[in-house]
Protein backbone atom coordinates (compact mmCIF):
# COMPACT_ATOMS: atom_id res chain seq x y z
CA UNK A 1 0.00 0.00 0.00
CA UNK A 2 1.00 3.59 -0.68
CA UNK A 3 0.54 5.02 2.73
CA UNK A 4 1.52 8.56 1.51
CA UNK A 5 -1.77 8.61 -0.34
CA UNK A 6 -4.33 7.70 2.75
CA UNK A 7 -3.62 10.34 5.81
CA UNK A 8 -5.00 11.28 8.74
CA UNK A 9 -5.25 14.99 10.12
CA UNK A 10 -7.69 15.97 13.20
CA UNK A 11 -8.05 18.97 10.72
CA UNK A 12 -9.37 17.46 8.21
CA UNK A 13 -13.01 15.76 7.89
CA UNK A 14 -12.27 14.98 11.85
CA UNK A 15 -9.26 13.28 11.44
CA UNK A 16 -10.99 10.49 8.99
CA UNK A 17 -8.92 9.02 6.96
CA UNK A 18 -8.80 10.38 3.72
CA UNK A 19 -7.03 10.75 0.30
CA UNK A 20 -3.64 12.85 0.24
CA UNK A 21 -4.57 16.18 -0.70
CA UNK A 22 -8.68 15.80 -0.72
CA UNK A 23 -11.62 15.78 1.72
CA UNK A 24 -12.54 12.46 0.31
CA UNK A 25 -13.10 9.54 3.36
CA UNK A 26 -11.44 6.22 2.79
CA UNK A 27 -15.36 5.51 4.11
CA UNK A 28 -17.14 7.34 1.37
CA UNK A 29 -14.84 5.02 -1.47
CA UNK A 30 -15.63 1.98 0.61
CA UNK A 31 -19.58 3.04 0.76
CA UNK A 32 -19.55 3.82 -2.98
CA UNK A 33 -17.83 0.36 -3.54
CA UNK A 34 -20.30 -1.46 -1.46
CA UNK A 35 -22.76 0.02 -3.04
CA UNK A 36 -22.24 -1.27 -6.35
CA UNK A 37 -20.25 1.99 -7.84
CA UNK A 38 -17.20 1.22 -10.02
CA UNK A 39 -14.06 2.03 -9.31
CA UNK A 40 -15.02 4.12 -13.29
CA UNK A 41 -17.95 5.76 -11.81
CA UNK A 42 -16.06 6.77 -8.10
CA UNK A 43 -13.37 8.44 -10.20
CA UNK A 44 -15.56 10.17 -12.63
CA UNK A 45 -17.40 11.66 -9.80
CA UNK A 46 -14.42 12.63 -7.95
CA UNK A 47 -11.62 13.76 -10.26
CA UNK A 48 -8.95 14.52 -7.84
CA UNK A 49 -9.31 10.88 -7.28
CA UNK A 50 -6.51 7.91 -8.95
CA UNK A 51 -6.74 4.05 -9.67
CA UNK A 52 -3.98 4.08 -7.50
CA UNK A 53 -5.81 5.89 -4.57
CA UNK A 54 -9.31 3.46 -4.71
CA UNK A 55 -6.92 1.04 -4.22
CA UNK A 56 -4.65 2.41 -1.48
CA UNK A 57 -8.14 2.75 0.28
CA UNK A 58 -8.99 -0.90 0.16
CA UNK A 59 -5.73 -1.63 0.81
CA UNK A 60 -6.26 0.77 4.05
CA UNK A 61 -9.02 -1.18 5.22
CA UNK A 62 -7.57 -4.67 4.82
CA UNK A 63 -4.82 -3.86 6.86
CA UNK A 64 -7.32 -1.86 9.53
CA UNK A 65 -9.38 -5.06 9.38
CA UNK A 66 -6.06 -7.15 10.05
CA UNK A 67 -5.34 -5.12 13.23
CA UNK A 68 -8.54 -5.70 14.58
CA UNK A 69 -8.28 -9.71 14.22
CA UNK A 70 -7.10 -11.53 17.50
CA UNK A 71 -3.97 -13.70 17.22
CA UNK A 72 -4.29 -17.22 17.99
CA UNK A 73 -2.79 -18.52 21.39
CA UNK A 74 0.24 -21.07 20.33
Amino acid sequence: MDTKLIQSDPAVMMGKPVIAGTRITVELILEKLAAGETAEQILEAHPRLTKEAILAALAYAAEALRKLTPKKAA
